[in-house]
């Protein structure tokens, strides 16, 4: 079946307005990307819009058509490599903004005076500049990083970049070579290629914005609201999963905390005071844990801390650290300023002892007797 060169323009307004609705539409359930969202609406805008400049340049006058088109078309793909540079939160506009200024300068210069060649080769270019920027920012995004779709929108902002790039490259040499005949041929390829980035690239950021809130409300029901460490659930999905993977020759020791006297501290002071209490205790473990610790609130005043590539040894001087920081803290004032103290206790993974909740209730038995031994103390606990 034969398609014109006319019907694919009008096939490519239909797809990117339709790309706009849904994007708008996007928005009002993603708030807290609806900029984004905002200003890939109006880059596929920009696109439509250009087309149909495109679609009648012959009734613009002189070179105005072609030109007017090409800015266009460059604009939004500018939009789209902002939007997706927002993601990390950069909003650096002087690179889009000096390309932009570029080309108008080039078209009033040489587009004046080779306004089809302009339009056939060169401007493909800055089309393929931006395109190549925004399969790099994805790359480099830590916003992306770790979503499933990110390889995907990599893949068509690359592919169609690269596809301007051998457009810019090849055409003059295939239509020296071959006639200018090529010419429409080139028209369709490239109208046909621009319906498929039409649906796909729209699609593959909105998969961005939806897996990127999915990932947040995922860490949420794994986070402590209070304190910002994992909750309970948090706490033995990734526990079970850094024990599981570890080397079986790597140490690793699990320490359980439980604060001193808290419901005294509560009725005494009020929850507000209690709740500063326990978010000066959550802020000391993870400072002095370390990056590699996982810490956790698993309810109440009760806390743990699984500690991966740690001996005995070394977990019982990290217990003991946090233990004594905390209390210096809370002696001299930091957080609501009332003396607390913490019990610890001690348990260290090794064979026949590495599941995370058998390795949990034996540094709950140790706790139990540095309670029972007078407090603000680390007991461990006893070798099976």
């Amino acid at each position: 079946m034969q398609i014109d060169l006319p019907t694919l323009y009008y096939l490519t307004v239909g797809t990117l307005l339709v790309a706009v609705a849904m994007t708008v539409w996007e928005r009002q359930a993603h708030p807290r990307r609806a900029r984004e969202l905002g200003i890939w609406a109006g880059a596929y805008l920009a696109f439509a819009a250009g087309c149909l400049v495109a679609m009648n340049r012959a009734h613009f006058p002189g070179f105005a058509g072609w030109g007017v088109a090409n800015l266009l078309f460059v604009t939004g793909y500018l939009m789209v490599l902002h939007g997706v540079a927002r993601l990390d939160g950069r909003v650096g506009l002087r690179l889009p903004a000096a390309l932009l200024a570029l080309l108008g300068l080039l078209w009033l210069t040489l587009g004046v005076r080779y306004p089809q060649a302009f339009w056939v080769y060169v401007a493909s270019a800055p089309i393929a500049l931006a395109s190549g920027l925004t399969a790099r920012a994805l790359l480099r995004s830590r916003t992306a990083r770790n979503l499933r779709s990110r390889p995907v929108v990599v893949a068509i902002a690359a592919g169609h970049g690269v596809f301007y790039l051998a457009r810019a490259l090849l055409a003059p040499i295939l239509v020296a070579a071959y006639g200018e005949a090529l010419l429409p041929l080139f028209g369709k390829i490239t109208m046909y290629e621009g319906v498929l980035y039409s649906v796909a690239m729209p699609m593959g950021l909105i998969a961005l914005v939806r897996e990127e809130a999915q990932a947040d409300a995922l860490a949420a029901s794994r986070t402590d609201y209070l304190t910002g460490l994992s909750n309970r659930h948090g706490f033995f999905e990734e526990g079970a999963r850094l024990l599981r993977d570890r080397a079986p020759d790597r140490p690793a020791a699990l320490l359980a905390f439980d604060l001193d006297h808290f419901k005294s501290i509560n009725d005494r002071h009020g929850h507000a005071a209690g709740d500063g209490v326990l978010r000066l205790f959550a802020d000391t473990a993870r400072r002095i844990a370390g990056p590699d610790a996982l810490v956790a609130r698993l309810g109440g005043e009760e806390f743990a801390a699984l500690l991966p590539g740690l001996d005995i040894a070394a977990a019982r001087r990290t217990g003991e650290e946090i233990a004594r920081r905390f209390a210096v803290a809370a002696a001299q004032g930091e957080g609501p300023g009332i003396a607390a103290t913490v019990s610890v206790g001690l348990a260290a993974a090794r064979p026949g002892l590495d599941d995370l909740s058998v390795l949990l209730s034996a540094a709950d038995r140790a706790l139990y007797r540095a309670k029972a031994g007078g407090r603000n103390r680390l007991e461990v606990a006893a070798a099976a």
